[in-house]
């Protein structure tokens, strides 16, 4: 049964990726506004309800990462070292997060959005989306039984610092500078138990 299971998983996500790799061919070929869904679908030999099993939209389409970050920043928070405090840990993963999406091949993608009204739009819902993840993550490792006003700013400030970085000249140094406020901040606001155990 879990080799089942496995192999089904698989062939979903090669699914998935075959779904992503085309539409990332048409944008670039002819642009995000000139291909429509059915189109994409087609090309990655999939019916259209399939490719919606998959995507919601078609701007997730340009976002295929979307989820995998959302769960990158939470696991940051929620998977790290009993010894690591938290806005270090946070800091580390935003320098991986920018490194990706600051590569010389993800350059054509970024313009892409940026050309684009509706990929504007829909990265703005999305960064607010990971931070209302991240702020639940942070309110559970705090043990409180909901999100305060201190966990939903701290994420705000640590996903805005991603696109911060990422429009910089120098991301690596702009993390750095954005992440020293946020420490500031956090410690302003009472490090958790755990992280008082690090330090």
């Amino acid at each position: 049964m879990a080799e089942q299971t496995g192999r089904r998983e698989r062939k979903k996500a090669a699914t998935r990726q075959k779904i992503a790799e085309a539409a990332r061919c048409l944008f670039a070929e002819r642009g995000y506004d000139a291909v429509g869904i059915r189109e994409i679908a087609a090309a990655a030999d999939v019916a259209v309800t399939t490719l919606f099993s998959h995507f919601s939209s078609k701007e997730a389409l340009v976002f295929e990462q979307d989820e995998d970050f959302e769960q990158r920043l939470v696991r940051a928070v929620a998977d790290r070292e009993p010894h690591e405090a938290l806005i270090p840990a946070l800091r580390r993963e935003i320098h991986a997060m920018v490194r990706h999406c600051t590569a010389e091949a993800a350059a054509p993608l970024w313009r892409m959005i940026e050309g684009s009204p509706a990929l504007r739009q829909y990265e703005v819902s999305m960064r607010q989306r990971h931070a209302r993840s991240l702020a639940t993550a942070i309110a559970a490792d705090l043990d409180l039984p909901r999100t305060t006003p201190t966990c939903s700013a701290i994420a705000r400030f640590v996903v805005d610092a991603f696109s911060i970085a990422r429009e910089a000249d120098d991301p690596h140094t702009a993390v750095d500078e954005v992440f020293g406020m946020i420490e500031a901040a956090w410690a302003i606001a009472g490090a958790t138990p755990r992280d008082n155990a690090a330090v």
